[in-house]
């Protein structure tokens, strides 16, 4: 390879999206490519499994939610379950409050994990939707009338 770099440390194929720092997202996100998480998520992350998204969530960022990608750098705050197929880094700065799901992980000193490490067995894969969450009849609200006597 030109320049002897490894091809698991290069941008996914499908271009970059970066969440800035002032960025809120609020609702799912499904994404190809890179996805760089500076802002803040609430709401899911995730890749299509036979893809080799990244999802970068770095110092600043924050997500709340699940994040299902082949690749993920975590080096900010995650609040929720991380599933990765193929590759799981976990910086120092890394807080996950939920489950990891991996193949191969990688934590440096001072991550933390507040949930279980949970291997993925080979030949099976953990990257797909998120299961949608129940839908909820909305509760009829009874108007009451006010009288005067």
């Amino acid at each position: 390879m030109l320049g002897g770099k490894n091809k698991d440390n290069q941008f996914a194929t499908g271009g970059t999206t970066l969440l800035a720092k002032s960025v809120e997202i609020t609702g799912d996100i499904k994404f190809g490519g890179t996805l760089e998480v500076e802002g803040s998520v609430k709401g899911n992350v995730f890749a299509a499994a036979d893809s080799d998204a990244q999802v970068n969530v770095r110092d600043k960022g924050l997500v709340e939610g699940e994040i299902r990608a082949p690749k993920i750098m975590i080096n900010g705050h995650v609040t929720g379950d991380v599933y990765s197929d193929k590759h799981l880094e976990l910086a120092a700065k890394a807080v996950v409050n939920g489950n990891v799901h991996y193949k191969v992980i990688e934590m440096v000193k001072g991550a933390q994990v507040n949930g279980s490490l949970v291997h993925i067995p080979e030949g099976e894969v953990a990257v797909s939707a998120p299961k949608a969450a129940p839908k909820v009849a909305p509760t009829p609200i009874k108007a009451e009338s006010a009288t005067n006597t």
